[in-house]
């Protein structure tokens, strides 16, 4: 039986008390219509943080994180089609829907009931090996560095969405409150496509990397951009900082919230933060299509990833990292010969169910 590494949620809880732990355990055996990858590199995002503490229950016990994956196939199973073994794919954070389900037959995939999710209902790639049904995976183009491909998958992805919520008109004006992995992609694309763009972050790293990106200013959270705002997205998982969002819109501007997890919002001051027509919108997970356009925009606009890499083995100092800010851009997990997680050591592990 050939073994993997590949870790686990073993208890959810603070990050810093360290919640994950790196066993060893079979490599999965890809379901019918499913893929065998062999994960390359694997991005650390904000949602796997949320997982491991805690913030989203696990779906399944002792789940592996992990949704921003770029690999090769390494097998299929036998009901696959249209993929080899060496195919270079992406895996992102939408892992199955029912497909016949209301939402799915009007093109709102991300909305249906019986959705499934890498990295918290079946296993994700922080691991040496992971499986994605067929049709959920992304073909890759091979000539691109796959560190700097894995934040796009759900990073990327999510952070194209926010922006399609917003409905920015052109050449509009655009407020980005926080600035980590999928900000820093979503301005790239928003500035390319000739948006006005204010960055709002605590991290003063991140608002150097803002102004490198081409925004028009970059501030602290709660400074108030130079000028009305006709979309805002926030990216910060600080309920606090709506209402402030709110405040900054112009007439009929639109505050979309990405993130998967919000703490509380205040009270909401009707005649300042929601008068004028103004509107705010969720972001719930994406579509395969909104993949597919954001990587064809990717090539178009020659969008990049800002990475920090970390070796599979310290994956766990990879999210206390990102939850204590130590970085900007996004942190991306390689595929490294270490046996053993920084301070800590290997479990054995009985095989796991089959993926979903």
């Amino acid at each position: 039986m050939t073994m993997m590494r590949a870790w686990v949620v073993a208890e959810p809880g603070p990050i810093e008390r360290e919640p994950l732990r790196l066993v060893e355990k079979p490599v999965p055996t890809p379901g019918p219509d499913e893929l065998l990858v062999q994960v390359s590199a694997c991005g650390v995002c904000r949602t796997d943080l949320h997982v491991s503490e805690g913030d989203l229950p696990v779906h399944r016990p002792r789940v592996t994180p992990g949704h921003e994956v770029v690999g090769r196939v390494a097998g299929t199973g036998g009901a696959v089609t249209g993929y080899a073994v060496g195919d270079h794919v992406g895996v992102a954070w939408l892992r199955r829907t029912d497909g016949s389900c209301a939402y799915c037959a009007r093109g709102n995939e991300n909305l249906c009931p019986d959705s499934l999710y890498t990295g918290w209902d079946a296993d994700g790639g922080y691991a040496e090996y992971t499986t994605v049904p067929a049709a959920f995976a992304y073909p890759l183009p091979g000539d691109v560095d796959d560190i700097a491909l894995a934040p796009l998958m759900c990073a990327g992805i999510i952070g194209y969405r926010a922006l399609r919520r917003a409905a920015l008109p052109p050449g509009g004006r655009l407020g980005l409150y926080g600035f980590g992995g999928s900000a820093h992609l979503c301005a790239q694309v928003a500035i390319a496509q000739g948006a006005t763009v204010h960055v709002r972050t605590r991290d003063p790293a991140a608002r150097r990397l803002a102004l490198a990106l081409g925004a028009a200013s970059a501030a602290d959270t709660y400074d108030p951009p130079p000028e009305p705002l006709d979309s805002a997205i926030l990216f910060a998982p600080v309920g606090a900082l709506v209402p402030v969002a709110l405040r900054a819109l112009d007439r009929g501007g639109i505050l979309s919230i990405a993130g998967i997890h919000l703490s509380d919002v205040p009270p909401l001051d009707y005649e300042h933060e929601l008068f004028y027509e103004k509107e705010v919108r969720s972001v719930t997970s994406n579509t395969r299509e909104d993949g597919r356009e954001f990587l064809t925009l990717v090539g178009r606009y020659g969008v990049r990833a800002t990475t920090h890499t970390y070796p599979l083995a310290q994956a766990q100092q990879a999210l206390q990292d990102l939850k204590a800010g130590r970085f900007d851009g996004a942190a991306v997990l390689v595929n490294d010969s270490g046996r053993g997680p920084r301070g800590g050591s290997v479990d054995s592990a009985r095989p796991s169910p089959a993926s979903a």
